[in-house]
């Protein structure tokens, strides 16, 4: 830049603004020359504006107006393609035809497209031939070559270079790598890997039990790989299946009912894909075959019985030890050995049945009775001779057919009145009849009056023929005084055979009715005694008597309580303090609890002896102490044993009474063994209390205040 006014004295100078002013750009202040500071990236910025103006040196006034620059980066081919992937994924089904499209890699350059072949890109191939091609334009990548297996090879790795320049010498280039998979389509059909299979089987094998397992191989996967089996042909068909495991396609071949007496089964199996891809028939059918031999293993097998349960009906009245019915059961083996039979008790705990062991005939041991039980349930047990760890149970049920044994008798008990005003011909009582014997044509009951109390009775007997009857008053009225109770013995039959009768007696008593033939009483008494007391009275009469003898008792209770007065009133009670033991001494004559020879002479105490009344926690060695003179008052005895055991370390402080018995010389209070040793109110002075220490005080305190209360 230079301005006309610029005379190169130096009074002008030059400043420069905009886009890189400063940093990228720089202006010479004295010549106005611009020049660039650092290397400039058209792909960072292309266009740069800026202004530049000269001013006077002196005053900072601008001598001419500002001028603007535009500033053009021109391209060079500075920047390679790049792929907008560093790797790229693709899969395509195997067997395609050449040509199918696998994935589009794409690749961008950041010069200037419009500026040259700097940006204009082609696709090639590096790695990858002759399985996969790439169109250098588009950079579409198509299958080169037929009939890929993915059985033989499944991953590819293919490398595609895309160069600038339009892949010209010079040119800059980038590469990307393409992984490609095949995936699996059904072109291979399920082969046996060997014709002929072989299993044993123990003839015992129960049936749904598999005994061998088969496999057809198949180069496929996943669905494609899906075999189903099935038995074609074989003199086995019906007595064994096959079915598919869907975790490992294995053919699982499973026995359907038991085998027959044959040892060798022969069978032929085809395996079958389940997906068939209709592309690929052609390569031959999608199936293979094989033959499987079954042996079947001869086992030592229980007894079968020739049913699988038993049903015997037999009549209630069979004699005992008459065969009602037979079981049989034969040993499947070839050795045909003998059986015998037994019952299992523990379902005929009351042994009602037995069996014959050798032909399985059953027959009883007791009555039946059907009334009493309908069913018997019980248990055969056949087991082999040779070896009985070898037998069977079946079930046989017994039914007990119904006989006619029973005869006839009342529904219901009866309680049946005729008023003393009943007139004749009139109806006093229905009567039904119940027999525990079936019927298979029902039951038909016939009613009548004993003969021997036909003609004599004072009532009738109707047969409504509907196993009910009435019965009838023959005369007009009846008096309770004379005949209270009648009774009235009735015939009933039944129809079936043998004829089964009973007869039942009905007690009809003689009652007094109102006019409409309501029962008011049956009691003769009730009428020679009328001032008898009621039930009702007699009840409230006892309850009152009960609530008198209980206010009696309470009341004498109450008498006998006494409130007990304490025996000391204060703050701490001396009872605390006592040790009660529950021991009743034996008087001068117990020797047990002390020795009173000892507090008598205080000389021959035993120094081994220890206090009886307490019982010490630690022992410590006996302590001497000092023998009580003769004629020793009990006062300056008990001073010394107090002075003593105060200044002895190894005393325990017990918390209770310590009693002094020893009676010493002399002593004016006689005898301390008691507290009621003093039987008379002498003037005895218990002051001295006071002065043996806070160990007597309670005592001080007693004795103390009973002073006082007797001087008061």
């Amino acid at each position: 830049m230079h301005s006309d006014q610029d005379k190169g004295d130096g009074s002008l100078k030059y400043i420069l603004s905009g886009d890189g002013a400063g940093d990228l750009f720089i202006i010479n202040e004295n010549t106005g020359d611009i020049q660039a500071t650092k290397r400039l990236d058209r792909e960072e910025k292309p266009v740069y504006i800026l202004r530049a103006q000269a001013i006077n040196r002196r005053t900072g006034r601008p001598v001419e107006p500002e001028s603007e620059f535009i500033i053009k980066i021109h391209d060079i081919n500075d920047n390679e393609p790049m792929f907008t992937k560093d790797v790229y994924n693709a899969s395509i089904p195997e067997m395609s035809d050449v040509g199918t499209f696998v994935v589009q890699v794409t690749a961008t350059d950041a010069d200037d497209p419009t500026y040259g072949n700097s940006a204009k890109v082609v696709y090639s191939i590096l790695q990858g031939q002759p399985y996969f091609s790439v169109e250098s334009e588009t950079g579409i990548i198509k299958t080169a070559l037929l009939n890929m297996d993915r059985e033989n090879r499944e991953q590819y790795q293919v490398v595609i270079q895309a160069k600038d320049m339009g892949g010209q010498m010079g040119g800059l280039s980038g590469t990307t790598t393409v992984n490609i998979t095949l995936t699996d389509v059904n072109d291979n059909p399920p082969r046996f890997p060997q014709s002929t299979y072989q299993f044993r089987a123990p003839e015992s094998t129960p049936p749904d039990s598999p005994i061998g397992r088969i496999k057809a191989n198949d180069a496929d996967v996943d669905e494609n790989a899906e075999i189903e089996y099935s038995i074609t042909e074989g003199d086995g068909y019906d007595m064994f299946g096959i079915t598919t495991d869907k975790d490992t396609q294995e053919g699982i071949i499973t026995v359907k009912k038991d085998f027959e007496n044959k040892n060798l089964y022969i069978l032929k199996v085809e395996a079958t894909n389940t997906h068939v891809d209709p592309r690929f028939l052609y390569l031959g059918p999608f199936k293979d075959s094989a033959t499987i031999r079954i042996q079947v293993e001869d086992v030592d097998e229980p007894p079968v019985f020739s049913r699988p349960a038993y049903i015997i009906e037999v009549k209630e009245d069979v004699p005992i030890n008459s065969v009602i019915g037979t079981v049989t059961a034969q040993d499947p083996d070839a050795a045909k050995n003998p059986v015998k039979y037994s019952v299992d008790r523990h379902t005929d705990m009351d042994r009602v049945f037995n069996i014959n062991s050798g032909n399985g005939s059953i027959f009883t041991s007791k009555t039946l009775d059907r009334e009493t039980l309908l069913w018997h349930n019980i248990t055969v047990i056949a087991a082999e001779i040779n070896n009985p760890k070898q037998s069977s149970r079946v079930p046989v049920f017994i039914k007990v057919l119904d006989v006619n044994d029973n005869a006839p008798e009342f529904a219901m008990f009866y309680e049946t009145f005729v008023c003393e005003n009943a007139k004749a011909e009139q109806l006093i009582q229905t009567l039904s009849a119940v027999d525990k014997d079936d019927s298979y044509s029902g039951h038909q009951f016939s009613f009548s009056i004993a003969p021997e109390a036909a003609s004599s009775s004072n009532f009738t007997l109707q047969d409504n023929r509907d196993n009910t009857a009435g019965i009838f008053t023959r005369k007009t009225r009846y008096n309770r005084h004379e005949m209270s109770t009648y009774l009235l013995p009735i015939v009933i039959s039944d129809n079936d055979y043998p004829i089964q009768s009973s007869t039942e007696t009905v007690t009809i008593r003689v009652c007094a009715c109102d006019h409409r033939g309501k029962m008011l009483s049956c009691n003769a008494e009730a009428l020679i005694h009328p001032t008898g007391l009621s039930t009702g009275a007699l009840i409230a009469i006892l309850l009152c008597i009960i609530i008198l003898l209980v206010t009696v008792v309470l009341f004498a209770a109450l008498r006998r309580q006494r409130k007990k007065e304490p025996l000391i009133i204060s703050k701490e009670d001396i009872r605390d303090n006592i040790v009660s033991y529950n021991d009743e001494g034996g008087g001068e004559e117990d020797t047990q609890a002390f020795d009173i020879g000892t507090l008598r002479n205080p000389e021959a105490i035993d120094d081994n002896k220890l206090r009886r009344d307490i019982v010490p926690e630690t022992l410590f060695m006996p302590r001497r102490t000092a023998t009580a003179r003769d004629n020793t008052d009990v006062r300056d005895f008990i001073n010394q044993r107090l002075k003593e055991n105060d200044t002895d370390p190894a005393a325990p402080p017990y918390d209770s009474l310590a009693t002094y018995a020893y009676e010493g010389n002399g002593s004016v209070a006689e005898s301390l063994s008691s507290l009621e040793s003093v039987t008379t109110d002498g003037d005895q002075d218990y002051d001295y209390l006071s002065d043996w220490g806070p160990r007597f005080k309670k005592l001080a305190d007693m004795y103390g205040s009973m002073d006082s209360d007797k001087d008061s």
